[in-house]
């Protein structure tokens, strides 16, 4: 076993080392780094192990080469080496608990973007302009609740946490923006539908009507949201959305204009009235948002 551990401790080693992993690429063909790390851990590990348990087995013989080498009693000789052992043990639960079993211990890295999807070549966060109308707006989480009201039953509050809990689903779409560009993406959150299951729609609710942080409001036809997979994302491009996109949910309204695609939602209500205009659309934009109609109402 001892042999078996060193060999593995020794091989893994060399093809981690940087001087050598160079010539050593062909590896991770077989192995992920990940799988190998573990290995290499692992190994090191049991090696340690195995040698603590033959030297206790031979704690005796230990217990005199002290005695006799650095001239100490067989007593403080026989002190020092259980001391010894036990610092070694203690030293080696606290790595396995560190190493393999602890999730409390975090380094928080730089968010890493999904450059492509499926073949599909994405846009960055990066190439989204802002133009709220009010500002970046800075929701905490902690806090966030999203009221449905309206026409429904009952009005319901949702946390940040018991939307994440709903099911996920992820969505390359493209949001166009009357000013002229636009941005492809990978966005991922859950069904406007979902979060209308557990309450019942009242019959003349005909539309639902979308509210941010900052005041600004947009609506679509019920139908809209409930017979097509319109997400309210609260990732982007693998990412947790920044602020500047909307955290902690934006609507992507697919097949619409980018002024439909609310951020910062917090309130959404079912409403009878068909002809109802939020900021941009009382201010002259289409009200239905349709990419193949017309941007400005006629």
């Amino acid at each position: 076993m001892l042999f078996i551990f060193s060999f593995l401790v020794t091989i893994t080693g060399i093809i981690k080392f940087p001087e050598t992993q160079h010539y050593l690429l062909f590896a991770y063909n077989y192995i992920s780094a990940a799988k190998l790390s573990w290995i290499h851990d692992f190994s090191g590990l049991a090696l340690v192990a195995l040698i603590i348990l033959h030297l206790i087995a031979k704690r005796k013989w230990l217990n005199e080469y002290m005695a006799v080498k650095l001239r100490m009693s067989k007593k403080t000789a026989k002190i020092l080496s259980i001391t010894l052992f036990s610092l070694l043990a203690v030293g080696i639960i606290a790595y396995v608990n560190i190493r393999f079993f602890s999730n409390k211990i975090t380094t928080n890295l730089a968010a890493v973007e999904v450059a492509d999807y499926n073949g599909e070549k994405l846009g960055s966060i990066n190439d989204f302009r802002e133009n709220s109308i009010k500002g970046v707006q800075y929701v905490d989480k902690s806090t966030y609740q999203l009221d449905i009201l309206g026409l429904v039953s009952q009005p319901i509050k949702y946390s940040y946490d018991d939307i994440l809990k709903l099911p996920t689903y992820q969505k390359v779409v493209t949001l166009n923006c009357v000013e002229g560009w636009s941005v492809k993406a990978l966005w991922e959150g859950i069904l406007v539908r979902d979060l209308l299951k557990n309450i019942t729609i009242k019959p003349e609710a005909k539309t639902i009507i979308f509210y941010a942080a900052d005041g600004y409001s947009t609506s679509f036809p019920l139908d809209y949201v409930l017979n097509n997979d319109i997400i309210m994302a609260d990732k982007l491009n693998g990412v947790v959305l920044p602020p500047e996109r909307g955290f902690p949910f934006q609507l992507v309204a697919e097949q619409k204009w980018g002024y439909k695609w609310i951020k910062w939602i917090t309130k959404i209500e079912l409403s009878s009235d068909t002809n109802y205009k939020g900021f941009w659309e009382s201010r002259g934009y289409n009200n239905s948002g349709d990419l193949n109609n017309s941007k400005f109402a006629l």
